[in-house]
């Protein structure tokens, strides 16, 4: 007992010194002496990860003789801030109320009172490349995106992979002390690499943000949406009436940050949130649209619209004095007063559930950032907000559509049927939903153009408010000077005290291409005049060059609406250029070309070599034909696919594509006592996709058509219990049966005919006079024996709808061409001018 009893306050005394500070060898020392537990150390940060350090005790035969040593851990800088990198998508330059707009959004107000307005900031006119330059630094032609993923082709500027010599800011700020985290959109992974097989290196958690929360792609329903926790899918909303993704992810950000805070509250944290809001699906709750509906914002139109945010950008200071306002496009655009009364009820309650989204995505923004307030941590704190990541979208067509997906695939919604189908439920989880173009174009004022358009400002320009307490001496202060997203990077690392690093996993890193504009942060250095000298824009064969104060600029020639047809072949050399003195003409106004034969030419000369040196290289003006050019993904070059067990949640860009070609599915199926239902093969969703169940034990074969027409094949009688083939064979009529004769019924969107059969019989036949001709519903994915996200036929099943029998396999047998580019310029061709009208 006395042995235990001064064992006892033996170790009690050695844990006490310990906590004081004391060493083992009883000498005392600082909690961060080098080698003890508590020990950190900054980092060079040329080379990351960074070398493990040398072993700096003293190893002896016993360890009562030798001295224990624990490498210190990596923190960043001392003075290093945390950091809230925030950016919205698809926002107007005059959308937001702190840059001239009707729309409220306090809490970017709230940063711009804070700290700094930039009004001459620029993004690169469309969604991933805007954000792989963000992440990277470098611009987004030498980060591999070009375009988008969807369209991706293969050359290095174009082929969306980040390389390995472009390290993001995540990783970069991991390796250096921080905790890294990505919410919302991620559309910079590769969309074939999106399956759960990955690889997951080009996966936020792969390109160093330790966490994410959000969903993979361009977009996703905010009811329904395709959302992953780091790799893996999840469902939270399910059995949810009320969920909705924009409250949901700010909830999952502020959750984060409070453990980062409460586990380690000297870990300073580097925070990606770039939420949906507001690319289509416009997706508000209900009490944000009745909200902004009773402001009645819009009702005079958007002609009056663009007057009145022209007026208060005049008043805030965000555009001279002397700017001019850009005339209205009418050879492009009616003017409000030429539309019908039904025309204007609808579009007037298209725009206003549009703000009502972004209204409530800057409200769920401010939560996050009164987040970090009540962590104490807002005086330490850079927070960057973005508004927008390109121009206005004016994806939704002239008439806008409650079907996203429908626009993709030329199909125009009349206002009749959208009035009478989708009027009361404009902005639930029953529409897709987009606004008229002339709405977005009025929200890009005083600029033209919109998203998409690479040339002109209206498409690259977006409100920026940043701010840093006891940082900036300035606060509420409006900055001028020449930006762009390439620029973010470098302004991090040189807040954070950070270099960039020139080795990571031994990969030579690139350069980068940004230049930091923390100068601006200086109230000294309000007028300071621009360090970033020169940027060139593309994007779809539009582009431009800005070079100190001027902007050369490709005259438009495919409206961004028009995304079905071939226009341009030649972007480079088949071009009408204009020019503009941006230190006279704010707003791409008046176009002096005539007069300026030399400096055009100058500035042409320029772009190319600019191109040359960032892979902008070769110049493509194709757009929609680009969804359907093969790529990489794990289904290339196969034509037969096999399923033995249920999988739910394979993405479109890595499942078979069934459009525009002959295909047969074959069900092995064994039916239970007293009958079977549920899902055989599902993929997309309630705005676009095919399903093959059994409903009541009947077989059943659904095409949903973007959800304005469903064809369905059913058998009349339902199976008997046991073993039974379901077979759906599908003849198309256009490109394919192994042929490319290109006669009137070729191209894409054809017409062909299905035939249902059970156990060898035919039970339902029926002829497609169209079919889908781009794309599915890109936010639901490929199932097999049961349906998650929204049913493809809606009324007759809901999800998950898993299937009550035994699956023993199920084929997929493809019959589909190689198409060559010639055969996709055909294509491209035939489809030209072509929108249907349902």
């Amino acid at each position: 007992m006395s042995g235990w009893i001064v064992g006892r306050r033996w170790a009690l005394a050695l844990v006490a010194a310990c906590g004081a500070g004391l060493l083992v060898d009883g000498v005392r020392g600082q909690e961060d002496a080098p080698g003890s537990p508590s020990a950190t150390t900054t980092i060079p940060g040329n080379q990351l990860p960074a070398p493990d350090p040398k072993f700096g005790g003293v190893i002896r035969k016993n360890a009562a003789e030798s001295k224990a040593w624990w490498a210190p851990r990596i923190v960043p800088p001392k003075q290093a801030p945390n950091v809230l990198l925030i950016m919205t998508d698809d926002v107007g330059f005059g959308a937001p109320s702190t840059f001239g707009g009707v729309i409220p959004t306090p809490s970017l107000d709230r940063i711009a009172k804070a700290g700094l307005r930039y009004t001459n900031f620029h993004s690169t006119s469309l969604c991933s490349p805007t954000r792989a330059a963000i992440i990277t630094g470098r611009n987004h032609h030498s980060a591999g995106f070009g375009v988008i993923s969807e369209q991706s082709t293969g050359f290095p500027g174009y082929n969306s992979i980040i390389a390995k010599d472009k390290a993001t800011i995540g990783r970069v700020l991991l390796d250096n002390g921080f905790a890294t985290s990505w919410f919302g959109k991620d559309h910079n992974t590769p969309t074939f690499t999106a399956s759960q097989i990955g690889p997951f290196d080009q996966w936020p958690i792969g390109m160093g943000f330790e966490y994410f929360y959000g969903f993979v792609g361009g977009d996703t329903s905010q009811w329904q949406p395709n959302l992953y926790r780091n790799t893996t899918a999840i469902y939270p909303y399910v059995g949810k009436e009320n969920w909705n993704l924009t409250t949901a992810m700010a909830d999952d950000a502020v959750k984060w940050l409070n453990e980062v805070n409460q586990i380690d509250p000297n870990k300073p944290f580097f925070c990606y949130y770039v939420p949906g809001g507001t690319h289509a699906p416009h997706h508000p709750t209900p009490e944000w649209i009745e909200k902004i509906r009773d402001m009645r914002l819009f009702d005079e139109g958007w002609n009056k619209l663009r007057e009145r945010i022209f007026a208060n950008q005049k008043k805030l200071g965000v555009i001279p004095q002397d700017a001019k306002l850009t005339p209205w496009p009418d050879d492009l655009l009616k003017q409000w007063d030429q539309l019908t009364s039904d025309e204007q009820k609808l579009f007037i309650r298209q725009v206003e559930v549009y703000a009502a989204y972004l209204a409530y995505t800057d409200h769920e923004i401010g939560r996050v950032i009164q987040a970090v307030e009540d962590m104490g941590k807002l005086d330490d704190t850079l927070i960057i907000y973005i508004s927008g990541d390109n121009g206005g979208s004016v994806e939704g067509t002239l008439l806008g559509t409650p079907n996203e997906v429908a626009s993709f695939n030329g199909v125009d919604v009349p206002v009749e049927r959208q009035l009478k189908e989708f009027y009361d439920v404009w902005g639930s989880d029953q529409t897709y939903n987009h606004m008229a173009v002339p709405w977005s174009w009025a929200l890009d004022t005083p600029f033209k153009w919109s998203k998409q358009v690479a040339s002109h400002f209206g498409g690259v320009r977006q409100g920026m408010c940043v701010s840093w307490p006891g940082h900036i001496g300035d606060e509420g202060g409006v900055r001028h000077q020449f930006h762009h997203v390439i620029d973010v990077v470098p302004t991090i690392l040189e807040a954070c005290g950070v270099p960039a690093p020139q080795e990571v996993d031994g990969i030579q890193q690139a350069p980068i291409e940004g230049v930091s504009f923390a100068y601006t942060f200086s109230k000294e250095k309000a007028d300071a005049p621009s360090t970033h000298k020169t940027q060139y824009f593309e994007m779809m064969g539009d582009h431009a060059i800005y070079h100190d104060g001027w902007i050369a600029s490709t005259k438009v020639v495919r409206p961004p609406w028009e995304i079905v047809g071939a226009v341009n072949q030649d972007p480079y050399d088949n071009v009408t250029w204009e020019l503009y003195d941006l230190s006279k003409d704010w707003t791409q106004y008046d176009d002096v070309a005539a007069e300026h034969p030399e400096k055009l030419a100058e500035m042409k000369r320029l772009f190319l070599q600019e191109a040359e040196k960032y892979q902008v290289l070769p110049l493509d003006a194709s757009v929609a034909t680009r969804l359907v050019a093969p790529r990489p993904n794990i289904t290339a070059g196969r034509t037969e696919f096999t399923y033995t067990v249920p999988m739910t949640g394979l993405p479109q860009g890595d499942s078979p594509l069934l459009l525009n070609t002959s295909y047969k599915i074959t069900a092995d199926i064994e039916v239970p006592e007293g009958g079977g239902e549920g899902v055989l093969l599902t993929s997309g969703g309630r705005f676009g996709g095919y399903g093959l169940y059994l409903l009541k034990g009947k077989p059943v074969f659904t095409w949903n058509l973007v959800d304005l027409e469903r064809q369905r094949w059913e058998a009349k009688q339902p199976l008997a219990a046991g073993r039974h083939v379901v077979e759906f064979e599908f003849t198309y009529d256009g490109v394919g049966a192994g042929t490319l004769a290109f006669n009137s019924l070729s191209g894409i969107g054809q017409p062909g005919t299905g035939v249902l059969r059970v156990d060898g019989q035919e039970a339902a036949s029926l002829k497609m006079e169209r079919t889908i001709p781009l794309i599915l519903q890109w936010d639901e994915t490929f199932d097999i024996g049961s349906d998650t996200g929204t049913p493809v036929d809606d009324g007759v099943y809901q999800v998950p709808f898993e299937f009550t029998g035994k699956l023993h396999k199920l084929t997929l047998k493809l019959d589909r061409p190689e198409l060559t580019p010639a055969d996709i310029s055909k294509l491209q061709a035939a489809q030209r001018n072509n929108r249907v009208s349902e």
